[in-house]
């Protein structure tokens, strides 16, 4: 279910909110993985910041899509 979400918040570029332990974080979602452990990550920048971050599928409760709110990824591409 967080999969299918969080997937169709990366094509359609809405931000996301979700409980991440006891934080909450706004979310700008780029791709999900799996770390090093196997374990399910999404990666995105955190609202107000230009750091990108990892957080474990395992400690996010509680997503919400925010369908009017969207973005422009900042990854910088290498050419």
């Amino acid at each position: 279910m967080k999969t299918q979400i969080f997937s169709e918040a990366i094509s359609k570029r809405n931000q996301i909110k979700f409980l991440y332990g006891l934080d909450e974080v706004v979310l700008e979602p780029y791709y999900i993985t799996r770390d090093k452990r196997g374990k399910k990550v999404i990666y995105g920048r955190v609202t107000n910041s230009s750091e990108i971050k990892k957080f474990e599928y395992g400690l996010i409760a509680n997503i919400k899509v925010f369908s009017n709110r969207r973005f422009s990824p900042r990854i910088n591409m290498i050419s």
